[in-house]
């Protein structure tokens, strides 16, 4: 599986240089050259025209492998720098936050410079390489990127700046006060991408900051809020609260000066022996899903099954292949086909979408995280057939090689957890989707018929959780039911 390190020139471009320069950042330009009169333009004796077609050296930006994806790590880079690359060759594994993914590039060249070297990561967008076109411009490549590496040294610089003041001053209190002066722009060497955060960017068009003459001192250059403040002579305001309580405190009272911290409520220590991990990319991502998640109004149904059919219709099926996550799977894609507001999703909270595929997310537990592959039109494939794409997409799943239309494309998503043992449990409803169903083990009950009589039956509970926003009880009641027919008669799901 193979991602594209640098976007493919346009289709509706004049020409393809013209086109290179837009996606690419180039050392000396990267936008077409404009058309001028013909005057303007110098001539060689004899009235030709003289125009110097210059070389670029190209940067390697992060790419966003996913919809989720704010930044990539550098896995391995499978190409070293003075390798001769062509285009389509793969040129360095990034983790995103789903997946271990080859990137490609879409041009020839020679890489010359490797920003982000091997367990580092980035911000999407960020330079992580840079690619030059000949031999001799690979001096010059390793000198920008000694530079681009050492980018984020301006804060440093300033903070001794910052550091004299209370030297000058005899009072420190007001010292601490002063807002720290706006950084100079760094100087132009060319068009350069301008790396800025989302709330960067808006801040800077609230103040009329030119946002090209920031200097960014977050990673790998990156502007941050903080940045577009210090342009703008803006005191940020969160220091504000630091610094008031300074003044404030005078020489004698000390609790003044505690009640900062107090807001903040600090993390306690560690315990003596325990072990602080960092989380992986995958359970970074797994961790912001989830806070998502929390600002979602969601409602839980839960759903008592008989069983005994299907656990026969499984052991008639099993040597053929088939798996009881495909055959649950199938069941809900064919009662979703009855019921589409349980496969709806609403992203935005003013509207909800109904959608025309039914794509089943399936949650597999894998080492350092947890990932759903996706059976794309698990309605209209038959069981044996949806049974052989799950095996592949679980392996897939294992050995970080989805593609990211494998798991980010799912409108309703399955976990069971029975071959666990458990007999009941919730599911978080994943950002996104309307409806997520949580499937316990079958076990053998005592019922009571109508008439009185007692007998054993195997029942299984099913629980889902849903967007009560779009979905209501009465929805996913009608949808259970449907789907308890379909499993208490199994023999249609091969139909």
């Amino acid at each position: 599986m193979a991602s594209s390190l640098l976007s493919p020139p346009s289709s509706s471009s004049s020409s393809s240089a013209a086109a290179a320069a837009i996606s690419f950042s180039s050392s000396l330009s990267s936008a077409p050259l404009p058309r001028r009169p013909s005057s303007a333009l110098p001539r060689r004796r004899g009235g030709r025209r003289s125009l110097s077609v210059q070389s670029k050296i190209r940067e390697i930006f992060m790419p966003a492998l996913s919809s989720t994806m704010t930044e990539g790590k550098i896995v391995s880079w499978i190409k070293s720098e003075g390798d001769v690359l062509s285009k389509g060759e793969s040129v360095v594994v990034v983790e995103s936050d789903k997946a271990d993914m080859d990137v490609e590039t879409f041009y020839d060249g020679i890489l010359a410079a490797i920003v982000v070297p091997e367990g580092d990561s980035a911000p999407v967008g960020a330079p992580i390489g840079l690619l030059a076109e000949t031999e001799d411009e690979v001096a010059e490549a390793k000198a920008k990127a000694a530079a681009k590496s050492g980018s984020p040294s301006p804060p440093p610089s300033t903070a001794p700046a910052a550091a004299e003041s209370p030297a000058v001053t005899s009072n420190p209190a007001p010292a601490i006060a002063q807002p720290p002066p706006p950084q100079p722009a760094a100087p132009v060497d060319g068009p350069r991408k301008i790396v800025a955060t989302p709330s960067a960017k808006k801040l800077a068009k609230q103040h009329k900051v030119d946002i090209n003459k920031v200097t960014g001192t977050g990673p790998y250059g990156r502007i941050t809020p903080a940045d577009v403040e210090a342009a703008a002579g803006i005191q940020p305001s969160k220091p504000a609260f630091t610094v008031t309580a300074a003044p404030a405190g005078a020489a004698e009272p000390a609790p003044a000066a505690a009640a900062p911290p107090k807001s903040a409520a600090p993390a306690p220590p560690p315990l003596p022996g325990s072990t602080v991990v960092p989380f992986t990319t995958m359970q970074g991502a797994v961790s912001k899903n989830m806070v998502e998640s929390l600002s979602v109004p969601t409602f839980r149904v839960g759903y008592p099954v008989t069983t005994d059919a299907l656990d026969a219709f499984y052991e008639k099926v099993k040597p053929k292949g088939v798996t009881m996550t495909a055959i649950l799977a199938k069941a809900a894609a064919m009662a979703l086909v009855q019921h589409p507001v349980v496969n709806a999703s609403c992203k935005d909270g003013k509207n909800f979408t109904y959608n025309s595929n039914i794509n089943i997310a399936v949650a597999v537990a894998i080492n350092g995280g947890l990932i759903t592959p996706v059976l794309q039109d698990a309605d209209k494939l038959d069981l044996y057939l949806l049974s052989q794409k799950w095996k592949e997409l679980v392996e897939k799943a294992r050995s970080k090689q989805l593609q990211p239309h494998e798991y980010n494309s799912g409108t309703f998503t399955l976990s069971n957890l029975g071959m666990f043992g458990v007999d009941r449990f919730d599911a978080i409803l994943p950002p996104g989707q309307g409806a997520i169903m949580a499937v316990g083990a079958s076990k053998p009950t005592v019922v009571a018929d109508a008439d009185g009589f007692f007998s054993v039956k195997s029942k299984m509970l099913v629980n889902v959780t849903a967007d009560h926003r779009i979905i209501y009880g009465a929805d996913l009641a009608a949808f259970l039911q449907t789907f308890s027919k379909i499993v208490e008669n199994p023999e249609s799901l091969t139909l």
